[in-house]
């Protein structure tokens, strides 16, 4: 099939529209704003599991999903499913950790998740810590997501959007309904994207298949022309280093990433809790098999691409895809980076405002996160456009380096004798390496040395440090002060 541009007036239009319909729910979201901090960055902690974990599910399933994971299974095959489902089943961390966030926040009050770990050991130097690391380390996955959307558009268009104008585009719609009403706006326009996502990818993968003949036909094909793709390790992408360098940090990411633990805040009750789990698993396993398949379907009707980050765009204009079903699922994958850029940034500003200005009036908090929502978009943008080479290298740091909370956060639940001291250390400590090695040192993110050491080092300094030092008297000891509710919800 001849490749079939879109026209960048038919996506202007069709973006057109989704913001003004984003917009009015943001607007109708200051509707219920009660200016306090805790209602601006948690929504006065009131949602219910669908939306909750819709909105956990959009801000989770971003733009990597149909841009890189794709891209992973065009270039590599089958591992790419593998490296995925390892992030799925650490998704069963929520079965562990949630109700114990949730019961924790609602009885302490705690907004962000480095205010959690500040108040379990007793210091706001911990809390600082944590939020420093995430501000350090999620900058890279913000950029990444404004440069998935410049591609896209760029790619369908032959260029005739330029990366400036979808990076403004995609960073305009995340600052204004993150700014409208913090958290409730971004959780149901959340919700309202996931479903665009997983719509509008089911109506592609449908339309892709059939111009290949059918279910069946598309089975027999690819195990005929892809066997190599179907095999481990595949044609090269995919080696034991490879897989667990890539598949080790992003286990954790359900308690290492601020953006998603903190929405464990945010629900009015136990059940609802269990609902949201549902539905992020669900809709996870869904998305899933569809980026695989999309990028088997993208290497039968789109071959041969030098970079195989275009194969969303070269599959999109294939001619195998109606354009309407085209531009849903731009807007699909637009959304899906607009969401996760929005939680972003506003768990940043949460995190500034709550665990760097401690102290701070509710109405400073809340003009100091929009403040910092705003100055993170603007960042994003910019480096996106730029291209600069710190990006690549931060890029291949966000994960590892948001690794290094995992043992302190695993600590302030499972071990009384943990310390602040030891939080810090393997806090800074591990964040330190992690720059030093791949900054200096230039070890890559495919080197599973990267993430073996850093984890390995911030476990050892946990627990090392922990145990020739002492808690500190103002220590919460979240073990004991919740096990009775946790009983009574019939928690592990």
């Amino acid at each position: 099939m001849e490749p079939q541009l879109l026209s960048p007036a038919t996506i202007w239009a069709a973006i057109g529209a989704f913001a003004l319909f984003g917009l009015f729910i943001a607007f109708r979201a200051t509707r219920q704003n009660a200016g306090t901090a805790e209602d601006y960055y948690l929504g006065s902690r009131n949602f219910g599991g669908v939306v909750a974990g819709l909105s956990y599910a959009a801000t989770t399933y971003s733009a990597f999903m149909l841009v890189v994971l794709t891209g992973l299974t065009y270039r590599g095959g089958i591992g790419a499913l593998g490296f995925e489902l390892i992030y799925f089943a650490g998704l069963g961390l929520l079965v562990i950790f949630a109700p114990r966030f949730w019961l924790a926040a609602k009885r302490w009050g705690f907004i962000s998740p480095a205010e959690m770990l500040g108040a379990r050991y007793g210091s706001a130097w911990v809390a600082r810590a944590a939020a420093l690391v995430g501000l350090v380390f999620l900058m890279p996955y913000c950029t990444t997501q404004m440069a998935g959307i410049g591609l896209l558009l760029s790619g369908v268009t032959g260029g005739e959007i330029t990366l400036v104008q979808a990076v403004a585009t995609g960073g305009l719609l995340a600052a204004l309904w993150t700014l409208f009403a913090g958290l409730r706006s971004v959780a149901w326009t959340d919700a309202v994207q996931a479903v665009v996502m997983l719509v509008s990818a089911l109506l592609a993968i449908g339309f892709a298949v059939a111009a290949i003949g059918g279910w069946g036909t598309f089975a027999r094909v690819t195990l005929e022309t892809q066997a190599e793709r179907l095999s481990v390790p595949g044609p090269g992408l995919w080696s034991l280093g490879t897989f667990t360098a890539l598949s080790l940090p992003w286990f954790f990411f359900a308690i290492s990433n601020p953006q998603v633990s903190q929405r464990l805040f945010i629900l009015r009750d136990m059940a609802a809790m269990k609902r949201m789990i549902f539905w992020v698993l669900g809709f996870g396993l869904v998305f899933t098999l569809i980026a695989v398949i999309w990028g088997f379907a993208a290497l039968q009707l789109a071959p041969d691409l030098e970079n195989s980050a275009t194969a969303t765009p070269a599959l999109l204009i294939s001619g195998a895809i109606p354009a309407p079903v085209a531009v849903l699922l731009i807007l699909g994958i637009l959304a899906a980076a607009v969401s996760t850029l929005d939680s972003i940034a506003l768990t940043l500003g949460a995190m500034v405002a709550r665990d760097v200005l401690k102290g701070a009036e509710p109405a400073r908090q809340v003009l100091a996160g929009r403040a910092v929502v705003i100055l993170v978009i603007l960042f994003a943008s910019l480096f996106a456009i730029d291209k600069a080479q710190i990006v690549d290298q931060l890029a291949a740091l966000a994960a590892a380096g948001l690794m290094v909370t995992v043992p302190a956060t695993i600590g302030a639940f499972f071990w009384r004798r943990a310390t602040a001291v030891g939080a810090l250390a393997s806090i800074l400590g591990g964040a330190a390496l992690a720059v030093w090695m791949a900054m200096i040192q230039g070890v890559s993110v495919f080197n599973p040395v990267l993430a073996l050491t850093v984890g390995g080092v911030c476990l050892a300094l946990f627990v090392l440090v922990s145990l020739v030092t002492k808690p500190r008297e103002k220590a919460l000891d979240f073990g004991a002060a919740l096990r009775a509710e946790l009983d009574a919800h019939g928690v592990w």
